[in-house]
């Protein structure tokens, strides 16, 4: 179909110039993703360079997500009032010029502190770029839209380490920061005329407009609660599990989630319309499949690179070019499975991908310490078919189950989820695959640090039981996913 009379559909500026918003849109995506991977090759000869202690290492990592995830349902909120694309185009500029700062950083405070404002930038661009792509394409094309833009996401999670890698080992540390800038200059050129656009589409009305205030009380809880559960999560390797530094804030986070509940219930216009939970199966399910999977996988590239230097004594480079074959077999299967949920449904989709992914943790997880490495690039393989069998049709249910009065909202939840996901695989698998290690396991796995035979087995022997919990993650997103049922208030077909 391709009048621009189609019923049910208003074909804007936007619209009608909606294949150059997808482009922009997923290299913004792919940026700011890559920024969360690529640092964990970058972190040790980074922190060897500024001295960094390791709870110094760690904030450059926590700043950075832990930013991201507070700000990104309240960014989505303020953006669908204050225009999708504007507010994307303001995080660009904000994420490149702080991009900079970070590799012009002299020590571990100025550092911090670009990572935060480079982090707010991030949450701008990640939370708006796939509302973006679904107010301006009709239903039947959002499936593959979603899944190009998905695509810059997963690749940029999945090439950090052999890019980044490749870049510490040949020009430094700083160059992983630096090669931003002129993408970013790309980028705002190319998209200098769509503010424009937007502009005038809103005027008229065709798009994605909001109005009244935001909900500050409900903004401040919910990013104390994602905070008091995001801090502990993460600094779990310096902490410990059982210290009080860990368990309080993990108890608040509890009492912060119910404050947050209550006060939305009771706002007139709050950040989450949690009603959405309760008139959509498909956008509740989604959003746990969603941070299931990303439990279940998110660590599994930085332990797999640990098992594969630590445990068998591959160098860097060679790792790097294994891990490849994950983002690989994503890049063949993403837009394919967009395509194929404009056609099929998403539920089905979903949930085989999951499953698939499950075989390949499964795989993983009976690796023995002798592995060959093409039983690596078997497994990592098999997660990488998976991943791109499940991420867009989950993600078109997502943003084809709410109004596009509510699409900033629901990407930020979407990404929400996600991120949340990424700390609990870190926290968890980590916390896993690092138990027998004792009190440097943290530093072995994080910065790199050396490890002898015993730490080495030790490591192999944590890694395989974290492979299987990453698999009963997957499984759990499988259940979630076939039990999604159809959205009530409209939306893509979904079964």
């Amino acid at each position: 179909m391709t009048s621009d009379t189609v019923p049910n559909f208003s074909f804007s500026e936007m619209s009608r110039r909606r294949w150059r918003v997808l482009v922009i849109a997923s290299v913004g995506v792919f940026l700011a993703t890559l920024d969360s991977s690529i640092l964990a090759v970058a972190l040790p000869a980074l922190s060897a360079d500024l001295k960094l202690s390791f709870s110094e290492a760690l904030w450059v990592q926590a700043a950075y997500l832990l930013v991201v995830t507070v700000l990104l349902i309240p960014v989505g909120r303020w953006a669908e009032k204050q225009g999708l694309y504007k507010i994307y185009y303001l995080g660009c500029l904000v994420f490149g010029l702080f991009s900079v700062a970070v590799a012009l950083a002299f020590s571990g405070a100025t550092l911090i502190a670009a990572r935060v404002f480079q982090a707010v930038g991030a949450s701008m661009v990640l939370t708006t770029a796939a509302a973006i792509v679904t107010a301006v394409f009709p239903t039947w094309e959002r499936g593959r839209a979603l899944g190009l833009n998905m695509l810059g996401a997963t690749l940029g999670q999945t090439l950090g380490p052999p890019v980044g890698g490749l870049i510490v080992s040949h020009v430094g540390w700083p160059w992983v920061f630096h090669m931003r800038a002129p993408i970013v200059v790309i980028l705002l050129a190319a998209g200098w005329d769509l503010l424009g656009a937007e502009r005038r589409d809103r005027n008229l009305e065709l798009y994605s407009t909001g109005a009244g205030g935001i909900d500050l009380r409900g903004a401040a809880l919910l990013g104390v609660f994602l905070a008091s559960l995001f801090v502990p999560l993460i600094f779990s390797p310096l902490w410990g599990w059982q210290t009080t530094r860990t368990l309080v804030p993990l108890f608040l986070s509890l009492v912060f989630l119910g404050l947050f509940i209550f006060a939305e219930l009771m706002a007139k216009d709050p950040i989450i319309d949690l009603g959405l939970f309760v008139r959509s199966r498909v956008f509740t399910g989604a959003n746990a499949a969603s941070f299931l999977y990303m439990a279940a996988v998110y660590g599994v590239t930085v332990f797999t690179a640990v098992f594969l230097q630590v445990v068998q004594g591959q160098s860097a480079q060679v790792a790097g070019f294994v891990l490849l074959i994950q983002p690989v077999m994503m890049t063949l299967i993403t837009p394919v499975a967009g395509r194929l949920s404009d056609q099929l449904g998403t539920r089905e989709l979903s949930a085989a991908g999951t499953l698939i992914m499950a075989a390949g943790t499964a795989q993983l997880a009976f690796l023995r310490v002798d592995a060959s490495l093409w039983q690596v690039l078997g497994a990592l393989g098999t997660l990488g078919l998976g991943i791109g069998v499940f991420s867009t049709p989950n993600f078109s249910a997502i943003m084809g189950s709410v109004d596009r009065s509510r699409l900033g909202v629901a990407s930020g939840m979407f990404t929400t989820s996600r991120f949340c996901g990424m700390g609990v695989s870190i926290a968890i698998l980590g916390a896993i695959a690092a138990s027998k290690l004792g009190p440097e396991g943290g530093r072995i796995i994080l910065l790199g640090a050396r490890a002898g035979v015993e730490n080495a087995q030790a490591f192999a022997a944590g890694y395989r039981m974290a492979m299987l919990v990453g698999t009963g993650f997957a499984l759990a997103a499988t259940v979630a996913s076939l039990l999604r049922d159809r959205p009530i208030c409209g939306g893509n077909r979904d079964s």
